[in-house]
């Protein structure tokens, strides 16, 4: 018996019922820091039920005293009746306004809670979602979970309070009535447990559609200017309704199953109200009971099965709720970036801010997750007041490389490591030297490939690496990367508007902007992954010439296709054969002569 209980249990953990366990646990780490809110929201309900059973037993003795079966003050009790109504309002009130408040703040604490969680994931692991579907998880999903955690268990509370409170009156005053309470029970109940799988099931092919149709509309909207560009207006459109019509179908689908099972519902609480009407009838021609207490048992039987109903909704209600949980969870269970080195950091870049730090990549090994080895025994370094350049084709991983720098993708193999000034590698791994981790990337300015402007103006973007910049740090930097030539031209100089994705510049002069961006922060280390490719040669040179000649201690290093740069730098490293290879002199006239 024990094996078949544990079995079970097993099964059960295993199983739907289990994953829907782990959820809820998921989710009371959150519930568990609004617990006074909880609390309070189900106090006011409990009142709220309270105040309502008061009602039901003044409307009964209204009746009794107005049909002659009982005696008593009738303007009294009216008036009792009327200040129970308007207090009952204005409870109402009171509790959607308080509900609305608390639903608003914790909505708001729970989205940066999870927000805050999402910038710290794993970059390489969070990249297998699409943008859109991040933003519905977090969206849609996260309001799902503070919505939940508002109201489910304290209208669990509540539902069971009055279900409790109105079924006492009921024995109380009559016994007989409290049959009806329980008829439309094992319906609800068995319908719940039939439509468990079903609603799983379209909960999740909701959430899926949603993350769809917002992947779509922001992937569109992101790229109309391509879509203009190749005349794929017609074909948008047809995709759009296309996605629409999924929607539709998927939601047809879901109203008619709650269509069924409402009409169910419904008609099992007319058969109890009904029967609950003619056993009220029956007693009062019988003298059982009097018209006021007829009265208030119809009432009360109205809210018993509506409140059984309650009871039976949260079924769907937290079916929905922990399948947002699972979606959220999915994402936030990702490995988490290590931050641990923060203050070693600090104190490493206190230490040799004036010298510099030099960059040394070591037998680095890395494979995408699908297998394809990139990088196999790579080796590169880099010093201050240099300039180095990695080139290859399209593809052959500079722009992986600059990643693992960045320690955004983690090598399978190998050593990457930061020293101060001038160290050569082999006299790093003697001396001080600290790895490259998520907590050093305080020390990169980073232009990556395309339109990286925020919009805001071009001062506000610039304060986003540096906020306490002055307006004349600005415009140092900006004509060290050659963008004052532009920027001195608008009407409000620094303080021009800057539209989403940089719109209202060129590329050429947006790359400039995002140049300056870099240079204003004062890293020791800058990365320029293809930022200058929308440069003229001519201007490419003097922004890589501006910043050797800068008096700040600062490393680059330059990924690029174009040889036109490299007579400038230090040395140039060629990715070839999963390696970092430095060309000679005679190599790198070869390049530029073939470009």
């Amino acid at each position: 018996m024990k094996k078949k209980i544990r079995f079970f249990i097993g099964r059960i953990k295993a199983g739907r019922l289990g994953e829907m366990w782990r959820q809820t646990l998921w989710i009371y780490q959150y519930a568990r820091n609004y617990w006074l809110t909880m609390v309070f929201y189900t106090l006011l309900g409990m009142v709220g039920t309270a105040v309502a059973l008061l009602t039901s037993l003044v409307s009964k003795d209204l009746v009794d005293i107005i049909t002659g079966h009982q005696t008593g003050e009738i303007v009294k009790t009216f008036s009792i009746m009327i200040g129970l109504n308007v207090g009952t309002t204005f409870l109402n009130q009171i509790s959607e306004y308080a509900s609305t408040y608390l639903s608003l703040k914790v909505d708001s604490e729970i989205k940066a809670d999870i927000f805050s969680k999402i910038l710290v994931t794993d970059w390489e692991s969070l990249t297998t979602y699409h943008t859109g579907d991040l933003l519905t998880r977090w969206g849609s999903d996260a309001s799902a979970i503070s919505n939940g955690i508002l109201n489910f268990v304290p209208n669990a509370i509540i539902y069971i309070f009055r279900f409790v409170s109105a079924f006492a009156m009921v024995i109380y005053y009559d016994p007989s009535f409290a049959i009806f309470a329980f008829l439309g029970m094992p319906v609800s109940l068995l319908l719940s447990k039939t439509l468990l799988n079903r609603m799983v099931n379209n909960n999740k092919r909701s959430a899926a559609m949603g993350a769809k149709m917002s992947g779509f509309n922001q992937e569109t909207f992101s790229n109309i200017q391509t879509i203009k560009a190749f005349d794929l207006i017609r074909l948008y459109i047809a995709r759009l309704k296309q996605l629409q019509k999924e929607y539709i179908t998927m939601r047809l689908d879901f109203q008619k199953m709650s269509m069924g099972t409402s009409l169910l519902l419904s008609t099992v609480a007319l058969l109890v109200s009904y029967a609950s009407y003619g056993w009220g009838i029956y007693r009062v021609f019988t003298d059982a009971i009097s018209y006021g207490t007829m009265t208030m048992f119809l009432s009360l039987s109205g809210t018993l099965t509506g409140t059984l109903h309650n009871l039976t909704s949260l079924v769907p209600t937290i079916i929905a709720l922990t399948t947002s949980a699972g979606r959220l969870m999915d994402i936030i269970e990702m490995p988490r970036e290590d931050y641990s080195q923060n203050d070693a950091v600090d104190a490493f870049f206190k230490a040799h801010k004036e010298d510099g730090i030099s960059l040394h990549v070591q037998d680095l090994a890395y494979a995408y997750s699908n297998g394809t080895q990139v990088f196999e025994g790579a080796s590169l370094e880099v010093h201050p007041h240099e300039v180095v350049a990695l080139v290859g084709p399209s593809g052959e991983g500079k722009t992986t490389m600059i990643r693992l720098i960045l320690s955004l993708m983690r090598a399978q193999n190998g050593r990457a490591t930061l020293s101060g000034g001038r160290q050569t590698a082999d006299s790093s791994a003697n001396g001080e030297s600290i790895p490259l981790t998520p907590s050093t990337r305080k020390l990169f300015s980073y232009v990556p490939q395309g339109n990286t402007m925020f919009s805001g103006t071009i001062a506000e973007n610039m304060r986003n690496v540096k906020p306490d910049a002055t307006d004349e740090e600005i415009i140092d930097a900006l004509k060290l990367s050659c963008a004052w030539d532009f920027v001195d031209k608008l009407a409000d100089g620094i303080h021009s508007g800057i539209k989403e994705r940089g719109g209202g510049f060129s590329e050429g002069q947006a790359q400039r902007l995002s140049i300056a961006r870099a240079l204003l922060r004062h890293s020791p280390i800058l990365l320029l992954d293809e930022a200058t490719s929308a440069l003229d040669v001519a201007t490419e040179r003097k922004v890589l010439r501006n910043i050797m000649a800068d008096e700040y201690p600062r490393t680059c290093i330059v990924t690029t296709h174009r040889p036109s740069v490299l007579g400038i730098c230090r040395r140039v490293y060629a990715i070839r054969d999963k390696k970092c290879v430095i060309l000679n002199q005679a190599e790198i006239d070869e390049l530029v002569k073939g470009f």
